[in-house]
């Protein structure tokens, strides 16, 4: 998913799709353990996605702070 997409969603669906990454790379680290998959690039785009998802959180987070202490 790109950077804009991910900033273009509201928060509770960012917390959705974090929620559902967790759970794909976790059924993943397992059939990789098990040695049934050999999907690493696609390991890799959602820890990516997960990590763009975890930066808008922030920014919207330090904006609303930002906010905060103008008034």
């Amino acid at each position: 998913m790109k950077s804009q997409k991910i900033r273009d969603l509201d928060s509770p669906e960012l917390q959705h799709q974090l929620r559902d990454i967790e759970e794909q790379l976790f059924r993943f680290k397992l059939q990789m353990s098990m040695g049934q998959m050999d999907g690493l690039k696609k390991v890799r785009n959602m820890k990516k996605t997960r990590a763009r998802i975890f930066t808008a959180l922030r920014e919207r987070e330090l904006a609303a702070q930002a906010a905060g202490e103008k008034r």
